[in-house]
This record gives C-alpha cells, structure tokens and sequence, in this order.
C-alpha cells in the first residue's frame, strides 16, 4: 500500500473538476492506496481574493471565469449562481466541518476502516457539489448539516468536535504539513512521503502511472522511481 496526501480547497473549481479523477483512482486501486484528504485555505477571505481581487469583474467575472472553464469538461455542472449571487465568504467553514466530520468516523493518518472512509470521501464530494452544482452557500454550517443525510453521523456529534475545537486542530495540521511539504495549490497529489508531487489540473494518466510505479518500486527499499 502507497499513502497519498491530497490537498485541496472545496471551493476550488479545479478541485471539483478534478474528483472524477480522485475516484477513478481510488477506484482502480482500492485498497492498494490510502488516500489522506486534506484541505488547504486558498478562498479563505473571497471579498479580498474574488471581491477585490478578481481584475476582471470581482465576483461576477469571477463566476463567468468558473463557468466557461467548465463549459469544456463534459462531466461538470456549474450552478448559473455560483460566484454571482451565491457568494462563499470563506471556504473555513466547511472544512472545519468536514474535519469533524472525519473525527467522527475516527479517521485520522492511518489506514482505520476503509468503509469509513469512502463514506468521508463521498461526504466530501458531496460538500463540492453542493456548492457547483446546487448554488448551496457552504460557508453557512446550517446549509451543511443537512448534507449529512445518509452518512450515519448526526449534527450534535459534529457540532461537539467544533465547539471542543478538535476540528480546528486537525484542520491546522493540514496547514502545517502542507508548509512541510511545500504544497502551493489545490488540488495537489503529495507521494512518498514529500518526495513527488503532481498539483493541478493533471492528466489521470499522470497520477496513474506515478502510482503504479510507486506500487511496482515498493517492495524494494530505496529504488529508484522513473515517475
């Protein structure tokens, strides 16, 4: 088994592009990867990085950018909304609530049990989707609850691990290993331990073939990787 880091911002329209791609690969691979998600702040103060900070239009433009982006991906669907009238003020909430989601279901770096966590992956993708997709205003935790549904964790037991502060405990450990690993933007594939990492909007074949090599290479402490 290979461990990989996947960071993100569930605000990042190359993060939701690219999902199809993170479950193809969990797909294929199952239980030969551990898939670690963590989340990075990238739309933390979107008044300043989108409001004032987007030159060609602030928010409206901003969402027009989104949306002819991916009017080319067959296999996204971008809310008419998204980034003109639903406005995210931070992308904190939602991972917060996503990272007390995950102490719930007691994931934490080690591989714990993989029905739990491709119930936190789902839950995940869910997150995303909600905002792309529906126009649901991720930053308010009352529009998150309910995206709990079938996930068998209840809102009093996530809500405890906010207010305890464990989930903003984990959330800054992201943020720490990311700096560890020098992590720029979302999404990034972190391998081996720091050593290789793909950010962006890369190809599956990429990432596939960096992990079949890692898998091929594993068995033999200290080869050398051609990916």
């Amino acid at each position: 088994m290979i461990t990989i880091d996947y960071f993100s911002d569930v605000l990042c329209v190359w993060a939701y592009a690219g999902q199809i791609r993170l479950n193809e690969l969990e797909h294929s691979f199952g239980d030969d990867i551990l898939v670690r998600q963590r989340f990075m702040t990238l739309f933390g103060d979107n008044d300043m990085r989108i409001g004032q900070g987007w030159e060609e239009g602030g928010y409206e433009g901003f969402g027009r950018h989104v949306r002819a982006l991916c009017a080319k991906w067959e296999h996204t669907r971008v809310h008419k909304d998204v980034w003109t009238h639903c406005r995210p003020a931070s992308c904190t909430t939602a991972h917060v609530f996503l990272k007390a989601t995950a102490l719930c279901l007691d994931i934490g770096d080690e591989a714990g049990d993989p029905a739990a966590r491709r119930v936190y992956a789902r839950l995940i993708a869910g997150v995303r989707a909600a905002f792309f997709e529906q126009a649901v205003n991720i930053a308010e935790i009352d529009a998150l609850y309910p995206l709990l549904g079938e996930f068998g964790v209840s809102r009093d037991a996530v809500q405890a691990r906010i207010d305890d502060g464990s989930a903003y405990a984990a959330l800054h450990r992201d943020a720490e290993l990311m700096k560890t690993f020098g992590v720029q933007g979302s999404p990034t594939y972190v391998f081996n331990e720091g050593r290789q990492m793909l950010y962006g909007n890369v190809g599956y074949r990429i990432i596939e073939a960096n992990v079949r090599e890692l898998l091929e290479a594993g068995t033999i402490h200290g080869t050398p990787s051609w990916c």
